[in-house]
């Protein structure tokens, strides 16, 4: 073998010409992997993967209370099926509360529903300043019977979801009485509902003005 049919490289190996150099192996001579860092979900990762950690589940202003939940039976071809009905209040604790009724085949959805038709029928009540009621009131839903009056310095005196319906409003210093015999709280609460929703914002008294109203004329 001559020298014109040979070459030699930089480390002094003999390679027959025309071959040239050896192939770099995989992965050589390639610019290194770059993640994104653009700021959205996944970014530096895989598809869907969240480096910034777990969001925080915001919390709704409404609080929740379940008066009531029953399994319903419904008799159909081949046998009954079983579906779940739930009764809840929800409110602000500032004047707006809501009582709402959703059934569906397991608690879940029912619970949703139920807190989806609370918020479609919430009331708003104008409270005086004390946080009470301006006046004493009468209601009647169904079978039950209710009767609210402001009691200056004594809290909440109530029962059964009247109670329930009277603290998620926010109102404090009033008593509660039920006039019926009936134990149904859904209807209770319906019952308390109608009674706050009678109030208008244009009945509203100060305390003050009531208080000079029954001061002695001089």
């Amino acid at each position: 073998m001559t020298m014109e049919n040979t070459t030699q490289n930089n480390a002094g190996a003999v390679r027959p010409q025309g071959q040239g150099q050896p192939r770099p192996s995989f992965g050589q001579n390639r610019p290194p992997f770059q993640r994104r860092n653009d700021g959205r979900p996944g970014a530096g990762g895989r598809k869907g993967d969240d480096r910034r950690g777990p969001r925080e589940k915001v919390r709704s202003e409404f609080d929740q209370k379940m008066i009531k939940i029953r399994r319903v039976a419904r008799v159909v071809t081949g046998g009954r099926r079983f579906n779940f009905s739930v009764a809840i209040v929800i409110g602000n604790r500032k004047g707006k509360v809501g009582v709402g009724l959703g059934k569906a085949n397991d608690t879940a959805a029912a619970i949703d529903k139920a807190v989806r038709d609370a918020k479609k029928n919430m009331i708003t009540v104008p409270l005086t300043k004390s946080q009470s009621i301006p006046h004493e009131v009468t209601s009647k839903y169904s079978s039950a019977r209710l009767i609210m009056i402001p009691a200056k310095g004594r809290g909440v005196i109530a029962g059964s979801s009247a109670r329930i319906v009277i603290e998620l409003a926010g109102i404090q210093d009033v008593t509660a009485k039920i006039l019926s015999g009936s134990k149904n709280k859904l209807n209770i609460a319906q019952a308390a509902i109608v009674a706050l929703s009678s109030f208008k914002k244009g009945n509203v008294v100060a305390p003050a003005k009531i208080e000079a109203e029954k001061a002695p004329v001089k």
